[in-house]
């Protein structure tokens, strides 16, 4: 008695591999049905034990157009069937897609982040008054505290205080400010007190209950 094995080296490669092999002969044999009559009903129950194999994108906009999708790419765009929706092009799906610009607001003074440029165009809406000048020194002191963390021990205020006034474009200028923001030795105690607890955080013992007989 001989038996003819069948190895996944010698098999073609699947097209889309998730819904395994059976799915893809069931394609290929749908492909050459004779009649449209007989393609449009296996087509849709093609769809249909695609679907329960995928339960988890049920919940997906336009889950039955991305089945249908997937079934005209494993059919390699030769399957004739009356789909519910436009039948995709080779062409359409192999474009590469437009690449995406990098955002310009984090150009200059990275080290702040985008979050910052953001704080500053709301400072920048708001009335003068004594709100708008406790926010630019919030946003101020938050500066402070990024330059720290990225740069160094220390930082002199003039240096915030430039930064602060190329960043909103010259319409925030503390740069002759008596004001003194918090200093530095207390911005770095604070980032070295939190990174303290963290660590202790994940290097706590596991608790063992006493007494606790074990077999």
């Amino acid at each position: 008695m001989t038996f003819d094995l069948e190895y996944n080296s010698e098999r073609t490669l699947m097209i889309i591999p998730e819904y395994g092999r059976h799915i893809q002969k069931l394609v290929n044999h749908c492909v050459a049905l004779e009649t449209k009559e007989e393609r449009n009903t296996m087509a849709k129950a093609i769809v249909d034990v695609m679907g329960n194999l995928q339960p988890h994108l049920r919940d997906v906009p336009d889950f039955k157009h991305k089945l249908w999708d997937q079934l005209f790419i494993m059919a390699k765009f030769n399957l004739d069937v009356d789909s519910p929706y436009p039948q995709p092009s080779k062409e359409e799906l192999q474009e590469k897609p437009e690449p995406l610009a990098y955002p310009k607001s984090a150009s200059r003074y990275r080290y702040y982040g985008n979050n910052i440029q953001t704080m500053i165009d709301v400072a920048l809406s708001w009335d003068d008054g004594d709100m708008k000048e406790a926010l630019v020194f919030t946003i101020a002191n938050h500066m402070k505290k990024c330059y720290l963390n990225w740069n160094k021990d220390t930082v002199d205020d003039a240096v915030i205080f430039k930064h602060l006034f190329d960043l909103s474009d010259g319409k925030i200028d503390l740069r002759n400010s008596e004001e003194v923001l918090t200093e530095s030795k207390n911005l770095l105690r604070k980032r070295n007190s939190q990174g303290q607890n963290h660590s202790k955080n994940n290097h706590k013992k596991p608790h063992h209950n006493k007494g606790r007989k074990r077999y």
